[in-house]
């Protein structure tokens, strides 16, 4: 096993993002505020702010954006030194509109050809992934090129090498991938690369056929992982683990839905922390929910991640 020097390392593609200032279609919106996004930035940032020694890489331009994303997960204390700004390629950004009534909110992607999506498995700094104790993944980068895809899948065959353990969130994003057919096949592949998978119920039936949790979390348990976590939304999750066998969690009371994304990032912060600091699987599944209950409370994709004294205060 590889000496480890930092706690997680995580490949993706970082955005800026526009939040509209009022609800319904973007078209009407006047005014935006400015965030970032990312599937694997919001998991950087999550586990940053609870401590971890957090690391991002990937690829953006050489613009005002790229600067912007880079001084704010730099003042979240993520470490980005592999982070490549190249002045001949783009930074993706996305505008996102809002919702009053608790539905997912309008999202527009403009990422198509971007500095991210050029990332190759050349990329890759193989001794410095290999030091990491964790890698997390998602289904976001791999399905963004053909090179991400490569490159994703490198990632997982370096960390598996290193002995280091690894998440896939799938993270499913359809309108990335040539069809169905293939998302199902690669993501379904990556997640046989993992220790621990976290589909939600519905990702889960499309990509294995299965109805219940159950079902779909012993369909990725019979592909190798230790650990499958199916979210059930304001439900909770079920775990289905080698060591600590099964179980439901029940979802913490939200009293008001303001943003659905970011949530199921917010999971992730959840489980891995908890399953890092050595906690129960039951209660690194309490705390996922509880931190996915906060993002859902806030207009961003990470503003809702809490520090590691609110963490403590909390009791999780």
């Amino acid at each position: 096993m590889t000496t480890k020097t930092f706690d997680i390392a995580t490949f993706g593609e970082a955005m800026m993002l526009l939040i509209a200032d009022r609800a319904g279609p973007l078209e009407n919106a006047e005014f935006f505020t400015k965030r970032i996004a990312g599937a694997e930035i919001n998991v950087a940032t999550g586990m940053a702010r609870l401590g971890f020694n957090t690391h991002w890489a990937s690829r953006l331009g050489a613009d005002s954006m790229a600067r912007y994303l880079i001084s704010q997960m730099k003042s979240e204390g993520v470490h980005c030194e592999h982070v490549v700004l190249d002045p001949a390629q783009k930074t993706g950004f996305q505008i996102k509109g809002r919702s009053d009534d608790g539905s997912d909110p309008q999202v527009e992607y403009h990422r198509k050809g971007s500095a991210a999506s050029l990332m190759t498995p050349a990329d890759i700094d193989e001794p410095w992934l290999a030091s990491a104790r964790h890698l997390h993944a998602t289904g976001v980068f791999a399905a963004i090129s053909q090179t991400s895809l490569a490159t994703a899948q490198r990632t997982l065959q370096i960390a598996r090498a290193a002995g280091s353990t690894i998440s896939f969130d799938p993270n499913l994003r359809p309108t990335l991938w040539q069809d169905e057919a293939t998302m199902r096949r690669e993501i379904n592949a990556l997640a046989a690369g993992a220790d621990w998978v976290f589909p939600g119920l519905a990702e889960g039936e499309l990509l294995t056929g299965h109805k219940t949790p159950e079902a779909v979390a012993q369909f990725y348990r019979d592909q190798g992982a230790s650990l499958v976590v199916v979210k059930l939304g304001e439900e909770g999750a079920y775990y289905d683990d080698a060591q600590a066998g099964t179980g439901y969690v029940a979802g913490c009371p939200v009293e008001k839905v303001v943003d659905t994304v970011g949530a199921g990032d917010a999971f992730a912060v959840g489980v891995i922390s908890g399953l890092l600091d050595g906690r129960s699987v039951a209660d690194a599944v309490k705390r996922g929910c509880w931190i996915g209950a906060l993002q859902v409370q806030v207009l961003g994709d990470s503003e809702g991640l809490p520090t590691r004294a609110a963490l403590t205060a909390a009791g999780y």
